[in-house]
């Protein structure tokens, strides 16, 4: 009884959580944005950023561990959350402020895709916008105050990542320390694949438009032959009641004989009868 009812728990645990757990993600991108934009803010803004960032890294490790306590099977949980716990373990590796954020936005993709209400092209399109601002954020820390760096404020940040994403690559801004390379390799090959599950969103689009309107011309024609049908039965039907010609093949019923008129019988009678 006990492994029947831990689906159900795990489940509205799941359903419960993603609000909460959705709403400190916005918080995270917040604290993580503001001490890159607002470098010169005091050191007060500056730890607060920092204390929300662990937070939220927190309330998702958390979230983790209830449900790995609240799974029926845990071995098969962590097998097919290896990613989740990857995430989790990650900034404990290493205490980086980039790690953190590639661990909170793992967990947070993990999340997103899970809650039903979330359609596929909301979710394409909130990761282009995730992925193009962290990016930003996170290639503008590394590089503003690298010696040869180029990309010194968020508007350079911001166009790099796009050209990046979009496997476009001018070469007017690029990274030119390690860290902002392994950057640029990852936000390329997330754009690849977010534009890979694009297109096959909208060609997928397509071919069940063609098929919806393959099947409702199949539905027109059927019934199209089914009123033909109709049609050929009612006409041999008429025909028939009729007595005119009925359809090819089908001979005119034969007409009944007429019947005898009482004066046709006494001329015949008549002019049969011999005279007195």
């Amino acid at each position: 009884m006990l492994r029947m009812k831990e689906p159900s728990r795990l489940l509205l645990w799941e359903r419960r959580s993603q609000t909460p757990l959705l709403v400190l993600a916005v918080a995270f991108a917040v604290a993580y944005a503001v001490p890159i934009v607002a470098p010169d803010a005091s050191a007060r803004v500056h730890g607060a950023c920092t204390y929300v960032e662990w937070v939220v890294w927190g309330a998702f490790a958390a979230d983790y561990l209830v449900r790995l306590v609240l799974s029926a099977d845990r071995r098969h949980f962590v097998r097919t959350h290896w990613l989740d716990l990857a995430a989790v373990a990650l900034p404990l590796v290493q205490p980086l402020r980039l790690l953190r954020l590639v661990a909170t936005l793992v967990l947070v993709g993990r999340r997103a895709r899970m809650a039903p209400q979330i359609q596929l092209t909301t979710y394409v399109a909130g990761s282009v916008v995730g992925l193009l601002m962290f990016g930003s954020l996170a290639v503008l820390s590394v590089e503003r105050d690298a010696p040869e760096g180029n990309i010194k404020n968020l508007g350079d940040a911001v166009w790099w990542s796009f050209t990046t994403m979009t496997t476009v690559g001018y070469g007017d801004h690029s990274p030119t320390t390690g860290l902002g390379r392994v950057l640029a390799v990852g936000l390329m090959l997330s754009g690849i694949a977010l534009l890979g599950v694009v297109t096959a969103n909208i060609a997928a689009w397509f071919i069940a438009r063609f098929e919806r309107d393959d099947q409702a011309e199949r539905l027109q024609l059927a019934a199209i032959r089914e009123l033909q049908a109709e049609v050929r039965a009612l006409r041999g039907e008429v025909a028939r009641l009729g007595g005119a010609p009925g359809p090819a093949g089908v001979p005119a019923p034969a007409a009944p004989p007429a019947a005898a008129v009482p004066g046709d019988l006494a001329t015949r009678h008549g002019a049969t009868s011999p005279t007195p």
